[in-house]
């Protein structure tokens, strides 16, 4: 946990319909883990838990036998946080779930948007649980499960007991084209240490100025191979266009420049821009600026210096839909000294 931030840490929990956050959310709420956990559930009915271990049915905010809060959320996701907090007390942290259809997007925004939100709470990570037998059909036919692979900071790959391991690697190997960033934990019945989902740091200017971090694994896999998913018919390509695109430059950068570049570029592509982050070398400047970005929200700040035994690096990685790998790496270039 960053201890030097007062802020509660919220995760978001997101999966297609059958991926297993049932499962999940179930354990969380009942099993001796010894956390703190208020879970927010956008289906209370969902998630099937014993009606006995709920301290009051009437109330919208449910508390656990094992500590853990359960809140359904009966209408705006902000107002149900603004009465969560009404018990700080009672937890550490947040877990958001969202519908098994739902974008995560919105969700994520909500905690930088909203001045209270922002002041009170911080978006730790994105965590998404891939039905390992059943995804290639979503990636096919669905916006909605495309765009929870993307914004991902951890992707659980669940039920890799149904299939056999070569069919794993090869989800795992599809699932980074489309995003490069994540973490992958491989899970049996979502079966997955809440350290592994807790902490991830994925929202933290601090952890991604570290070339360590969890919450940035390196740039690996930078440039990665297209990747068109094949339809029903061997005659006929579609291509669902979300991917990573990673640039890696040793010039230095001029800062109006890129400035000037990343407005036009949200104002024109943020809809379809889901991730970005990176540690830019700028010009005339003897500290790497690290940065990261939502849809047209952008947040970037100075950081260290740069060390002698170094070297002074621009690396970012754009993660989004119908992505232009030749024109963002033009444009971007068009920004050096």
């Amino acid at each position: 946990m960053n201890t030097a931030d007062p802020r509660i840490p919220v995760t978001v929990l997101t999966g297609f319909l059958g991926a297993g956050k049932t499962t999940l959310l179930n354990r969380i709420l009942t099993e001796q883990h010894g956390q703190r956990i208020a879970v927010i559930e956008n289906e209370f009915g969902e998630i099937g838990i014993d009606q006995a271990l709920v301290v009051n049915t009437e109330e919208e905010i449910f508390e656990m036998n094992n500590g853990c809060l359960c809140c359904t959320v009966r209408g705006d996701l902000i107002r149900i946080l603004g009465n969560l907090m009404k018990r700080r007390d009672k937890f550490d942290r947040i877990l958001v779930e969202t519908t098994g259809l739902a974008d995560p997007g919105p969700v994520a925004q909500t905690f930088f948007m909203d001045e209270e939100m922002k002041g009170n709470l911080r978006l730790d990570g994105i965590v998404t649980l891939v039905d390992c037998k059943h995804v290639a059909l979503h990636l096919e036919d669905s916006a909605e499960c495309r765009k929870q692979i993307a914004f991902a900071d951890l992707l659980v790959l669940n039920k890799v007991d149904l299939v056999d391991t070569i069919s794993v690697d090869t989800l795992e190997t599809r699932l980074r084209t489309m995003n490069s960033l994540a973490k992958i934990q491989r899970a049996r019945k979502a079966q997955v240490d809440l350290n592994h989902i807790l902490d991830l740091g994925g929202f933290d200017l601090q952890r991604i100025s570290n070339p360590n971090s969890q919450s940035f694994p390196a740039f690996r896999s930078l440039q990665p191979p297209p990747f068109r998913f094949q339809a029903n018919n061997p005659g006929h390509t579609h291509d669902h266009s979300v991917s990573s695109v990673g640039i890696i430059e040793e010039r230095p950068v001029n800062p109006f420049k890129l400035h000037q570049w990343i407005t036009d570029l949200l104002l024109d592509k943020g809809v379809d821009m889901f991730r970005m982050k990176g540690i830019l070398h700028l010009a005339d400047n003897t500290n790497r600026f690290v940065f990261q970005g939502v849809h047209m929200l952008f947040d970037g700040q100075a950081d260290r210096p740069w060390r002698a035994d170094e070297p002074r690096l621009s690396q970012m990685v754009f993660i989004g839909r119908h992505l232009d790998r030749t024109a963002l790496i033009a444009g971007f270039r068009s920004c050096l000294d």
